[in-house]
């Protein structure tokens, strides 16, 4: 629309009748209803299997088989959606407390609003790493560039001049602007394109993991019930019969509660870690969060207390010199919005708010031009007519970069500049020069090139001591087996000197101009033997995360700035904080209210916890699951009859799944959070063809005391093997869930210690309740049960033998260690320990890493 206002924006009235007529800045609300999640839960496979089983039992007369599976996919679908349905609100909620701010001109004042409140007619300020609220035109600029990725894919910024569009969605690159809103929300290009896309992000590792976990029972179950099939109609018993067993026998093998446990364990985990001040945007990063092995993170706020104040203004020898702050005042950027808040630079505010700052005789001097901070420069300038009409050229940045630009330094500057460095000072260099030319041939007054043959003045100290708790926090990720790295925009040296302060050994620095000489390969070889990554710039942070996750290592990056958005996002978990720029905390994972590594190394504790609770149902549901239905498929070959009815293998994976929806909420062994997790299918194979057998070899057991000893019936031997089954599946958890000796050194949670046990009591007794007939059991006799404990005493000693010796050869297995430039493979035997197996390269979708877990 054409809008009258000038640059001085809309009234309040004009902005709030706008705002009504045209509604919210919004390109669509995240509204979360119990509809959509509820239909979410009908998109398994699984599902439609049991959906397919219960028409069939239903067509052929078969109540029961329906009504167990109808129980099935109630309770599978109820509590799926119960905690998806909880866990979208929590994250809708979250999105609606990150809000998003933005200066507009109202009144003829600037004023920081909520960008939902932004209308057609507008007068915005932007500035760089600001994400442009909406499409607008340029009214005024300087120097400005802004990344118009997210709309064009095209990674180089573009450059904008008055006249020209900027989008909704971009972010600004470098330089300011006043841009007038010509479209908000829906209406934008950026709105028009998200109306066709649905909030699709890519997969990640868990949800690999799990991938790979479904094709490998998806296979045993074709494979497994496909034999069944086949073997019972070669016996010639009822086509049907033989189809409705195969297809329980399929429905047996595979974990349906998984989806249920899974969201359960998210659910969980994402209540303990906001008690923890740890927000989670996208649940399933809780698994991943856990698995990291290397976090790169930067220095201010997060090594150091964040809280930055200037120190001193010296010359190149080290004396103080009023001339040095005032050169720094007159390059300053930091302004005041119209609540009369500092905003800018962290090190522009800083000095711009200091008491000794002079600003009379600032205003004396007449600024003419700017050219405003880029990183890729590392400096910013600006041109000023002094009191007596000079004009006056002055440059003020990185201490490297600024004193390239000088004609000549003496060998004092060095000295000085060493030993701040070293004192872990932060330093801004300031150089100037007459402008003897103050007009350019093209009429512009300044330009980047006229930022040479400088004087330098002297320098800018700023402090930002270490946070008391860091230290404490670097040897808590230390012990958690996270290594971690520092990547700043700050001298190496100042870096290295807090890292010492705080107790990180430094093993190497690398420069943001070192790392452009090296290719991938050789900084891949560097990654693990540098710290700190120093005088970096964005593009540089994304290109070493990127490295380091190829050479097979599950990364996280911690940043807040506009310059981190792209690390963020290439990082398996990006994190960012609650005071972090709109960009940074859009392009994150988790959010931490504190920015605090301890706080991080809690969410690191909870993802481990989380990803731990889980692999135990995954083990139970291959090793109990796997043992059974291979046993159901050998008795089936020389047993005239079915080993057990549909309904009866189905009433026993219900039980057994309902006992291990307590696995959420059990304890987890020290030693199984003490070093980072990922999935690792071979190993899930290896333990269902250890502990698999064993469960069978229990079930033929049970075959031959019902056939031999007690001469079983059809209807004996099917309902003394149900009781058997499901005892030993059930009651066997207490022994997976851990690797330690059970109840003794590692006890599980009170709801752990009841639901299963539970479950298989209630196994025992329905043989004895009016419901026996209906599902074709009968009375046992006593010597049974008697048998039976005898039984599940030896198979539970049996199984516990079976995992010492399954863990001893495990922990024989390679373990990956870093020595040097090189990574050596070496064979250990550790017992008590998880263990991470290194196997090569991957793409991104296919990391290496595997655990064994307690």
């Amino acid at each position: 629309m054409k809008s009258p206002a000038s640059a001085t924006g809309l009234t309040a009235d004009e902005a709030a009748a706008r705002l009504a007529q045209y509604g919210p800045n919004t390109v669509a609300e995240r509204s979360v209803t119990g509809w959509s999640v509820l239909v979410r839960q009908f998109r398994s496979p699984l599902l439609v299997l049991l959906v397919v089983a219960a028409a069939l039992s239903t067509a052929t007369g078969g109540v029961a088989d329906s009504a167990i599976i109808a129980v099935l996919v109630a309770l599978g679908v109820g509590l799926g959606f119960l905690d998806e349905f909880r866990s979208e609100r929590a994250v809708a909620a979250l999105h609606a407390s990150l809000e998003h701010r933005t200066v507009v001109r109202r009144d003829g004042q600037a004023h920081r609003i909520d960008v939902r409140g932004v209308v057609p007619g507008d007068v915005l300020e932007l500035r760089m790493g600001d994400i442009v609220p909406a499409d607008g035109n340029v009214l005024e600029s300087n120097e400005l560039e802004c990344d118009e990725a997210v709309l064009t894919g095209e990674s180089l910024p573009a450059e904008k001049a008055p006249g020209d569009t900027v989008s909704m969605g971009t972010v600004v690159h470098q330089g300011f602007a006043v841009v007038e809103v010509s479209a908000t929300g829906a209406h934008t290009a950026f709105g028009h394109i998200a109306a066709g896309l649905s909030e699709r992000q890519a997969p990640t590792r868990f949800q690999i993991g799990l991938h790979s976990f479904s094709s490998l029972l998806a296979k045993v179950a074709l494979a497994l019930t496909s034999t069944i099939l086949v073997v019972n109609l070669l016996l010639h018993r009822p086509p049907l019969e033989a189809l409705m067993f195969s297809l329980a026998i399929a429905i047996g093998i595979t974990p349906q509660l998984l989806p249920a446990v899974v969201s359960t364990a998210l659910s969980v985990g994402s209540r303990h870690l906001a008690a923890r001040k740890v927000l989670v945007k996208r649940m399933v990063a809780i698994e991943d969060l856990g698995n990291i092995q290397v976090l790169f993170t930067d220095k201010t706020g997060t090594l150091t207390e964040g809280t930055i104040r200037f120190d001193s203004a010296i010359d190149d020898r080290g004396e103080d010199d009023p001339q040095v702050l005032l050169y720094g005042l007159l390059c300053d950027e930091a302004t005041h919005d119209g609540d009369g808040t500092l905003v800018g630079g962290p090190l522009d505010v800083a000095l711009f708010g200091s008491p000794a700052a002079p600003l009379d005789q600032v205003a004396a001097h007449a600024r003419l031009a700017s050219e405003p901070f880029d990183h890729e420069r590392q400096m910013s300038s600006v041109l000023v007519r002094t009191p007596d009409g000079t004009p006056l050229l002055v440059v003020k940045g990185a201490p490297e970069a600024v004193m390239a630009r000088c004609a000549t330094t003496g060998p004092a500057a060095a000295i000085t500049l060493e030993q701040l460095f070293n004192e872990g000072k932060r330093v801004v260099a300031v150089a100037s020069r007459v402008l003897d030319r103050p007009e350019r041939d093209d009429g512009r007054l300044l330009s980047t090139d006229d930022e040479c043959d400088l004087r330098l003045a002297g320098f800018l100290t700023f402090a930002d001591p270490p946070r008391a708790d860091a230290g404490a926090s670097l040897a808590r990720l230390r012990e958690l087996g996270i290594d971690v790295k520092i990547i700043t925009g700050d001298n190496g040296t100042v870096a290295a000197t807090v890292c010492r302060q705080l107790g990180l050994e430094v093993h190497g620095t690398l420069t943001g101009a070192q790392i452009e000489t090296l290719d991938d390969a050789a900084l891949a070889v560097a990654i693990p033997t540098t710290t700190i990554f120093s005088r970096v710039g964005p593009t540089q942070k994304s290109r070493i995360v990127n490295v380091a996750r190829s050479s097979g290592d599950d990364v996280a990056f911690l940043g807040d700035g506009v310059n981190d958005a792209v690390a963020l996002h290439a990082a398996d978990v990006g994190i960012s904080v609650q005071g972090a720029t709109d960009v940074a905390r859009d392009a994150a994972d988790i959010v931490l209210l504190d920015k605090d590594l301890g706080v991080l190394a809690d969410g690191v504790m909870e993802g481990r916890r989380t990803f731990a609770n889980t692999l135990k149902y995954v083990l139970m549901a291959t090793s109990s699951n796997f043992g059974n239905m291979f046993s159901a498929a050998g008795a089936s070959l020389f047993l005239g009859f079915l080993p057990m009815l549909p309904s009866q293998v189905l009433l026993n994976n219900l039980l057994y799944d309902v006992g291990q929806l307590s696995i959420p909420t059990d304890h987890v062994d020290p030693e199984t959070t003490a070093r980072p997790a990922a999935w690792d299918i071979s190993f899930v194979r290896r333990f269902m063809l250890t502990f698999g057998p064993v469960s069978s070899l229990f079930d033929f057991l049970t075959f031959w005391v019902m056939l031999q000893v007690l001469h079983a019936g059809h209807e004996e031997f099917r309902t003394g093997w149900f009781v058997e089954s499901l005892a030993t599946q059930t009651l066997v958890v207490f022994l997976i869930r851990t690797r330690r000796i059970p109840f003794i050194r590692s006890r599980p949670s009170p709801l752990m210690l009841v639901l299963p046990s539970t479950c298989a009591l209630i196994g025992a007794v329905l043989p004895f309740t009016p419901l026996a007939g209906p599902l074709g059991f009968t009375a046992l006799p006593l010597r049974f049960f008697l048998i039976l404990l005898g039984m599940v005493g030896t198979y539970l000693c049996l199984v516990e033998i079976t995992k010492a010796r399954f863990y001893a050869k495990v922990g024989r297995t390679y373990v990956t260690v870093r020595s040097g430039e090189e990574r050596h493979e070496h064979k250990v035997r550790r017992r008590a320990r998880p263990f991470v197996q290194h196997t090569g390269p991957t793409s991104r979708l296919q990391r290496r890493g595997g655990t064994g877990v307690a």
